[in-house]
């Protein structure tokens, strides 16, 4: 059962008059948020988080390492420095900006948002950590509450090293699973969209088709039947390693996401995207 907070905004709204009127007075006019626009290695970019708000994406992707108890972001171990954290580069501005926005990640009509932390090492002590470093965000995630989910301004997703078992041991947490889409028991009526409300897989490992030529009707039927399972069970589908080269190729398996409802659509190119979905 899903309850909607709309206290949540009441709460925040307040809060955001307090200490957020100077913010959105001197804020720069909003984007169209994209539904389906995600961030690939978001932080990657030369202002993570804020490159990403500013081409109306909703859903961005961090990759941590836990490193002396700090959270730090970066895709591989040679690429972390001690003021790259996660809340630093992501969960001090969202909430800043939540506040400021009245309860929303973009200004006006809320918007779900995802942020999808991708672990890197150390599932169950870095996940651990996270738990912890969430709880001093008040009201900023969607929260699972024994049995119940309540919508947040922002909705957390764990990926990479999942600590499964943990987590579905949790009467009370603040995240929630990245399944993957060949494993039955994470796609559809045999999962539960309280634990995974997305499915992720390889593009490649799932179909053969990258984008050029015609797209094999067996695997459009595939894409199809993939979207309109999950979808029935309340969970949104994902693709990485989709090609990201602008070309042909890309506008082929873009239009094909698009228009088998895939829920988010994965890319480095922020631009590029956003010209894509403003169509």
């Amino acid at each position: 059962m899903v309850i909607r907070m709309r206290l949540v905004t009441v709460i925040l709204s307040v809060f955001a008059l307090i200490v957020g009127s100077a913010a959105v007075a001197s804020a720069k006019p909003q984007v169209r948020p994209l539904p389906q626009a995600h961030a690939h290695n978001d932080y990657e970019h030369e202002r993570p988080l804020f490159d990403a708000l500013d081409h109306g994406f909703t859903s961005v992707e961090a990759d941590i390492y836990l490193v002396d108890g700090q959270l730090l972001v970066g895709h591989d171990p040679g690429d972390l420095t001690p003021e790259r954290t996660l809340q630093s580069l992501y969960l001090d501005p969202l909430y800043k900006r939540v506040l400021a926005n009245g309860g929303s990640v973009y200004r006006g009509k809320p918007v779900a948002f995802q942020l999808l932390i991708d672990i890197k090492t150390n599932g169950v002590a870095a996940y651990t950590e996270l738990d912890k470093v969430m709880r001093r965000y008040p009201l900023l995630f969607t929260q699972y509450i024994n049995g119940f989910v309540l919508r947040g301004p922002v909705t957390a997703v764990i990926s990479g090293d999942r600590p499964r078992e943990l987590m579905a041991s949790q009467r009370y947490r603040q995240a929630f699973y990245d399944g993957r889409i060949a494993n039955p028991n994470d796609l559809g009526p045999g999962s539960d969209a309280r634990m995974t409300p997305l499915v992720s897989d390889n593009w490649t490992s799932l179909f053969t088709w990258n984008g050029t030529g015609e797209f094999p009707s067996a695997e459009r039927d595939r894409l199809r039947h993939i979207v309109s399972v999950a979808h029935k069970a309340g969970q949104r589908v994902r693709f990485w390693a989709t090609p990201d080269t602008p070309g042909a190729a890309r506008e082929a398996i873009w239009t094909e996401l698009r228009k088998a409802g895939v829920d988010h659509i994965n890319t480095d190119d922020l631009a590029g995207l956003q010209a894509f979905l403003s169509r």
